[in-house]
């Protein structure tokens, strides 16, 4: 899969930075998130680099399915599903996102009503 040399989850996904990794396939890699928001917090990347949602054309399509599937599977490894989790992708700067490439936050452990209170 295309990779950028320059890119955090593209140098976890090739092995060169060690990760906490909970899958890993041909298609994707997931592991936890470093600075976690819930008690559990994975990223679920595609081992293409794709830098942000603005980014994808319709050749992504069956990439990025790929990844909301394998995010759901390690929810319910994970044992999320019983009381239910959050899936995030943040798009931009503005939106929160810190590494441009595509990953998918999977967050449970907590609850997340909406609206909070």
């Amino acid at each position: 899969m295309a990779g950028n040399a320059q890119c955090l989850f593209c140098r976890i996904a090739s092995g060169e930075i060690p990760a906490k990794k909970v899958h890993e396939d041909a298609d994707v890699v997931a592991f936890h998130d470093i600075n976690p928001q819930a008690p559990t917090h994975v990223l679920v990347i595609p081992r293409k680099h794709i830098p942000m949602l603005n980014d994808l054309t319709d050749a992504d399509a069956a990439t990025i399915g790929t990844t909301i599937v394998r995010a759901s599977e390690i929810a319910r490894e994970l044992r999320l599903h019983e009381d239910g989790y959050r899936l995030v992708v943040n798009n931009g700067e503005g939106a929160g996102q810190t590494v441009f490439h595509i990953h998918v936050h999977v967050l449970g452990g907590r609850g997340f009503r909406w609206p909070p209170g």
